[in-house]
């Protein structure tokens, strides 16, 4: 099936790389009009059929002179984000700080600046990248960004109770382990810490996954087209985990 998000402009952040990049593309092929946006725009350039725009979410005053530029979309993807590694003991103010701003504050500034134009619409989709490490459940490592990511399900849920009766519908993407660039640079910097081989990282992170495999970028695109889609018109203020059986 094509032509499911048909006419729809839609903006996806992060598009550069991993699951962002599948989104924007996916989407394209999908026949929205896309805003790809990444804080490196040298990132975008493969996207083919979509508008480039570099963005730093963690400024205010980039998102809302994006939000002026393009005027109002149909959907937005939040995908932006970081993945700190370890326990509280390892997390300084600085990380925690870093953390919250990047992937759960940028989500605050896109959504405060293109919800305005969605409610004159009186329809709109928001999609935000949670992950299945959140208040779905706990792994070790992981205490600043669990931490991030339960927030960023908290504020789906909040925004989507706020404005279900104006036409905007919000959910939460909780994906499981996805091979992306960023988990390479993980198992890089686990590798390196621990002295342990790359393979055997790499394989510990297979290992938590209980379909046996990671997964893969699209599989989290084809969720997202559908949560921006009017087939799921009926489907708000969710978490949907896509995460090979992790959250069971």
């Amino acid at each position: 099936m094509t032509g499911r998000l048909n006419n729809k402009v839609a903006l996806v952040t992060a598009a550069g790389q991993g699951i962002g990049c599948a989104i924007a593309e996916l989407f394209v092929t999908e026949g929205a009009k896309v805003i790809a946006t990444d804080l490196d725009a040298d990132k975008l350039r493969d996207i083919k059929g979509a508008r480039h725009f570099q963005l730093d979410v963690r400024s205010s005053d980039a998102v809302e002179a994006l939000a002026m530029t393009v005027g109002p979309i149909d959907v937005l993807v939040n995908c932006a984000g970081f993945v700190h590694q370890g326990s509280v003991l390892d997390c300084s103010e600085q990380d925690w700080d870093f953390s919250f701003d990047l992937n759960v504050k940028s989500m605050h500034r896109t959504i405060k600046a293109f919800l305005p134009g969605m409610l004159q619409n009186k329809a709109g989709s928001i999609v935000n990248i949670s992950s299945v490490v959140s208040s779905i459940r706990g792994v070790p490592n992981r205490y600043a960004y669990g931490a991030t990511k339960a927030a960023v399900i908290g504020l789906t849920k909040q925004v989507a109770a706020d404005f279900i009766k104006q036409g905007i519908r919000v959910n939460a993407i909780c994906p499981g382990t996805i091979e992306s660039p960023s988990l390479g640079g993980r198992i890089g910097d686990v590798s390196q810490a621990t002295g342990q081989s790359v393979d055997a990282v790499r394989q510990s992170f297979i290992d938590r996954q209980p379909m046996g495999r990671l997964g893969r970028p699209a599989e989290v695109a084809w969720l997202a087209v559908f949560l921006a889609s009017d087939e799921s018109s009926y489907i708000t203020g969710q978490a949907h985990p896509v995460d090979g059986g992790m959250a069971l």
